[in-house]
């Protein structure tokens, strides 16, 4: 196994004049199937291309994006793993500190709107040759959207980049297409017909079953015109039952074909098997390397795509509903080669994705007629026609912990809770509280409140109150002492003080101690998003309120931490606003002493449950 050429030299090395693609990426270069740019680029190698690859150029200098050459087919653009406007700038719009994605952690590396800026940089030197962009920031910018960082509705990134065509998605089939249309000499203009991509056009094929949405001057004019436009967006997200969707920008249209159909396991086992370094270029290995491997370096990808579709989360839009998964064999496989990597120490980090108890679609039609556009899987309740069951994670996780070498197999990307307790059989919960927990586990009921949650798209909170019942009644029964962290979310669409209140009084039943907060983020293309910038929740139309106030946020998320000292003022500044004044005081339930602690001592807090939290949550993993 060898790297993909980052120089000239390592293609005269392979004996290469020209690469079919120069791949330019706003990350460091780590050939690991974490990593969307090792997949596509692993996935044209495998097909046949030559592929080279510019990582994080120089964007103030055009001879930065020149290194390879000019490609025979095109330059394919990604942004990076992330968002890189996400990447930069945290929710108050604060200057990040590191970047895990860049060697040494160092952030500034690559620009805002990275995709935008390394297209248009490949523009000044190379006119004609095309251009394709992909990854999660293309992905969820490819039609008009509400942009949170220059707070203003923006274009599709097509027509700002002056790409040629976007893939949306994860891309391992329409990347082949595409390339094998280019290679049998078809011009790119020419290539509107594969599934998983946006295009351009001045000449729309009306022959073509198509919905028309509102033009872009009219998203811009009527914040409810953007939210009726969304709600088709969202309703046109699956593969089987997708409609092609076309927007138009004066006498140019935007064109959106349906997504890409689903791989099937043997496609994804063709994918995870294929010859990935599993680590980030050696030439990274002076700069302390690329934070970012750690966390994923000695973890097994099992499945893609969500049915939990919560509305701030952009699953639906980017990987959809249907879930993919491998095979038994293919993980054990990477879980071997695993085990003989030197600086193995016995421990599996994760087994899982997205969701990691999700191994199979929702219900037995997904997989010939979609998911269903109007009707969530889990959310308000579980579908009656959902397979509610786990007994194929269990056996994968049982087979993993056999493994020569193998001490430990943890699962750390996510459980669902409400599909876990929908399962008649409490056989995983069981397994997964006696093997797979390290000291702690962490789940996202993310709020307390049902009105939130049910804008949230989440479970009601007597159903997380079942769960945590059910999981401390098993750690009892089994002589464990684990924690259970709960992320927890201030500001989000639908919750005033009332209910960031109602919340923080929670947490003081619970005995909890959040040390993280996470602000809501409106990020391109969610649900959550759309009712932040429009005030309406696009499912049914009605009015949200939503918490835009910077100082009325910091309150919010001031109550979630009440009893940090520095709080003090902010939570009962909310208390007085709310008329909650029965929560400021010394009685054991109030929140804060009507007196502020002294400079540098703490407020004693109200005794704890029996539930005791951890001291310190540990920070939420990228997904």
């Amino acid at each position: 196994m060898e790297f993909l050429p980052i120089s000239k030299q390592d293609m005269q090395t392979r004996g290469w004049d020209q690469c079919d693609f120069v791949y330019v990426i706003g990350d460091a270069y780590v050939d690991h199937p974490s990593f969307g740019h090792a997949i596509i680029s692993r996935v044209l190698e495998n097909a046949g291309y030559t592929v080279g690859i510019i990582s994080q150029p120089d964007w103030k200098n055009p001879k930065s994006i020149d290194i390879l050459g000019r490609p025979r087919l095109g330059f394919l653009v990604s942004g990076g793993n992330m968002d890189s406007m996400v990447n930069h700038y945290s929710v108050t719009k604060h200057k990040r500190k590191t970047d895990a994605f860049t060697p040494g952690g160092v952030m500034g590396k690559r620009p805002d709107y990275a995709t935008v800026v390394y297209c248009n940089l490949i523009r000044q030197t190379y006119k004609d040759v095309p251009i394709l962009i992909g990854g999660i920031e293309a992905s969820l910018r490819r039609l008009a959207h509400y942009d949170y960082w220059s707070e203003s509705l923006k274009r599709s990134i097509l027509l700002d980049s002056q790409a040629d065509l976007l893939m949306y998605g994860m891309g391992e089939k329409s990347i082949v297409e595409i390339a094998d249309a280019l290679n049998s000499g078809l011009n790119i203009k020419d290539i509107t017909y594969i599934d998983g991509t946006v295009y351009t056009t001045t000449d729309l094929d009306d022959s073509l079953p198509s919905i028309m949405l509102p033009g872009f001057d009219a998203l811009k004019a009527n914040k409810r015109t953007y939210a009726e436009s969304f709600r088709v967006q969202y309703g046109n997200c699956d593969p089987f039952t997708a409609k092609r969707l076309v927007e138009p920008y004066g006498k140019t249209f935007v064109v959106q074909n349906p997504p890409q159909k689903p791989l099937t396991t043997q496609e994804m086992d063709a994918v995870y098997a294929l010859p990935y370094c599993r680590t980030y270029h050696p030439s990274y290995e002076k700069l302390g390397g690329v934070p970012a491997i750690e966390e994923v370096k000695f973890s097994l990808v099992s499945n893609r795509g969500c049915f939990g579709a919560c509305s701030f989360c952009a699953l639906t839009f980017h990987q959809g509903r249907i879930i993919q998964t491998r095979s038994h064999e293919s993980i054990l496989d990477e879980a071997v080669a695993m085990t003989k990597e030197k600086d193995f120490k016995g421990y599996i980090h994760d087994v899982g994705g997205p969701t990691a108890n999700f191994r199979h679609p929702a219900c037995d039609k997904q997989l010939t007629k979609g998911a269903c556009p109007h009707r969530q899987c889990l959310h308000p309740t579980p579908c009656k026609n959902i397979h509610a069951d786990h007994s194929d994670y269990i056996s994968l996780l049982r087979k993993l912990r056999k493994i020569p070498g193998v001490k430990k197999v943890f699962v750390r990307s996510g459980i669902r809770f409400d599909y876990l307790l929908a399962d008649k059989k409490d056989t995983f919960f069981k397994e997964l509280v006696q093997h797979h927990i390290s000291g702690q586990l962490k789940v996202a009921p993310e709020h307390v409140a049902d009105p939130v949650l049910d804008r949230m798209g989440k479970p009601r909170n007597a159903v997380y109150n079942r769960f945590v019942s059910k999981y401390f009644q098993l750690n009892k029964q089994y002589g464990m002492n684990q924690f259970l962290v709960p992320y927890l979310m201030s500001s989000h669409p639908g919750s005033t003080l009332k209910e960031a209140i109602e919340l923080a009084e929670y947490i003081r039943e619970m005995g909890y101690n959040p040390e993280q907060v996470q602000d809501f983020y409106p990020t391109p293309s969610t649900l959550s998003t759309v009712m932040y910038y429009t005030g309406l929740d696009p499912r049914q139309m009605d009015k949200v309120y939503v918490p835009t106030d910077p100082h009325e946020k910091a309150m919010q998320r001031a109550l979630i931490q009440y009893r940090n000292p520095k709080n003090y003022y902010l939570v009962k500044e909310a208390l007085l606003k709310a008329h909650r004044e029965d929560l400021i005081g010394s009685g054991p339930k109030c929140l804060i002493r009507a007196v502020p602690p002294k400079a540098g001592k703490q407020a004693p807090p109200p005794k704890p449950s029996s539930k005791k939290p951890p001291k310190k949550a540990p920070p939420r993993r990228k997904r």
